[in-house]
This record gives structure tokens, sequence and C-alpha cells, in this order.
């Protein structure tokens, strides 16, 4: 005998069967995920740049012994920035290369569904445009900075097994290794110094997603050309500079609202006590920033609703 079927079961109990209703999350985890299949690039440039930051400071490395030698004999106050040097410095072009990875997709990412007349197909699905701009926006705000993270990560463990071994090959005990470097110390503010320029950031990948939803063409002109315009007629028509100084501030202004910036440190940022969260918290340009970045997702929103292909 056959099983009754779905109409039999709805007739015998009066009552409509509603569909299955899928969770509001899971159209932007496939989103995402649909973007890191579409932009490769998005993971194979952080991991080549990683690779070869991982073997210039392998034979950098090599000379670590050396390094120590000269520094305890000569100036044993020294002997921290040399012992650290190679692992503070490691991270930074990973972070590099990730922040102008995130610059560019977001400069193409809504212009480039257009231009390939995709939109047409995805638009087709039951995703919404906001959905679909959120995902974009989800991929420098918060998948290239975990790929940072963890490629940074991994390089400084790689790089500390490595230069244990080369300590103990040359007699010498990895002990100062240990002591010198705070490895727990410098994830957590690694974690604070990404969290800090996802934020301060914001508002730069709004506008470009913002020019990527509204170019025609040449989206990196459009992105550039009218802020260019505003600073040279500030500087013609007003005598001043504000516009450049605004700019200046947004692009270098998390350094000096989130850490605390000594001499005595130089520019390494090692310690606890240089990082200054309440004073970037209370910062008018972070929320500013934010508010900025929020309009110009909402305006992308809009304007991916009714663009039609290029």
């Amino acid at each position: 005998m056959n099983p009754p079927s779905d109409n039999a079961v709805q007739d015998a109990t009066d009552t409509p069967v509603a569909p299955p209703r899928m969770a509001e999350t899971r159209p932007l985890y496939w989103s995402v995920r649909r973007e890191l299949w579409e932009n490769r690039s998005v993971v194979l440039a952080p991991l080549i740049v990683a690779a070869v930051v991982l073997f210039g400071s392998f034979i950098h490395t090599f000379g670590l012994p050396k390094r120590i030698r000269a520094a305890q004999a000569l100036d044993p106050a020294r002997l921290h920035a040399v012992v650290t040097a190679i692992f503070n410095m490691a991270p930074a072009p990973i972070m590099l290369a990730t922040l102008l990875v995130g610059l560019f997709y977001s400069l193409d990412a809504l212009y480039g569904e257009r231009r390939d007349r995709s939109v047409l197909f995805w638009k087709s699905l039951p995703v919404s445009d906001r959905t679909t701009v959120l995902s974009k926006a989800s991929v420098p705000l918060g998948v290239l900075p975990l790929i940072a993270l963890a490629l940074s990560v991994v390089t400084q463990v790689l790089l500390l097994m490595l230069g244990t071994m080369i300590l103990m090959g040359n007699g010498m005990s990895p002990a100062i290794l240990w002591r010198e470097f705070y490895f727990f110390q410098g994830l957590l503010i690694m974690i604070y110094g990404l969290t800090v320029h996802i934020l301060w950031f914001a508002p730069i990948y709004g506008w470009l997603l913002l020019v990527s939803a509204w170019a025609k063409r040449t989206p990196l002109l459009w992105a550039v050309f009218p802020l260019f315009a505003i600073g040279l007629v500030d500087r013609i028509v007003f005598g001043s500079s504000h516009v450049a100084v605004l700019l200046k501030y947004r692009v270098i202004g998390a350094m000096t609202e989130a850490f605390a910036m000594s001499s005595k440190h130089g520019s390494d940022i090692d310690r606890l006590s240089q990082l200054t969260p309440a004073r970037f918290l209370s910062a008018p340009g972070l929320w500013l920033g934010l508010a900025f970045a929020a309009a110009c997702l909402a305006a992308a929103v809009r304007l991916r609703r009714y663009r039609q292909p290029i």
C-alpha cells in the first residue's frame, strides 16, 4: 500500500501546511561563499604574499644568532628589538596586501556583475539586493581581515619554530627568543589593530561599493576624481587644504586615534599599554565614518535594485 500523500494529509486536517522557512542568515552565508568562489584572488593574493614574506623571513632568521650576540655584546638594551623585529614586521605586508585586495574588490564588486551581465541571473534568484550588497561588503570588512589574521599567526608560529631550531643548532638557548617575543600579547594587539582598521576604513569600502553600483565605466576614475576635484576647488577658491587634511586623516587616523606612539618604542607597537581603545571609541571621526558607510551601503542597495547591465 502506498503511503498517504501530502494532499491527503492536508484534506484530512483542512489545514494547509506552510513550507519550511529558510533562516535569514542562510542567503547571506551562501552569498558570501559565492563571492569567494567567483573571486579567487581574494584568497590567493594574501596567500602568495604570505609565502613571499615567509621565504624572506626564513632567510633573515638564519642571521638571528649573530645579531643576538652583537646586541648582547654592544647594547643589551636593544636585545628585545633585535629579537622581535622579524616577528613584528612579518604581518605588515600580509595585512597591506589584504587591504589593497579589499579596495580593488570593492570597486569591482557591483560593477563587474553588470559588466558581464551576470546580474540578470543573480537577480532571478530569491536573494534580496540588501543581502547581496551586505555579502559583498562582508568580504573586505570580515573575510579578508580574518584571512590576514590567520596568515599572520601561522607565519609568526613558523618563524618562532625556525628561530628556536636555529638557536639550538648554534649552541644558544632558545629561551631568549621565547622570553623576548610575547606571542599572545602580540596576538591581542593584532586582533585589536585589525578591528580598529575595519571600523576606520568602513567608509572607504562603502564609498567604493557605492561607486561600483553607480558607474557605467571606469569606476576607479569616478571613485577618485570627485575627491580630487573637491580638494582642488577647496585649494583654489578658499585657499585652504581642509579636504586634503580630512582625506589624510581618514587614511592614517586609525593609528593616531587607536595607538599611543612614543619615541621610546619607535614605530613598533608591541605593548598593551600602547593601545588606546577609549580614545578611539570617543573619536568623532569613527562614528561619522560609520554613518557615512551605512549611507553608502543603503544607496548601493537602492542603485542595484534599478541598475541594468552595461
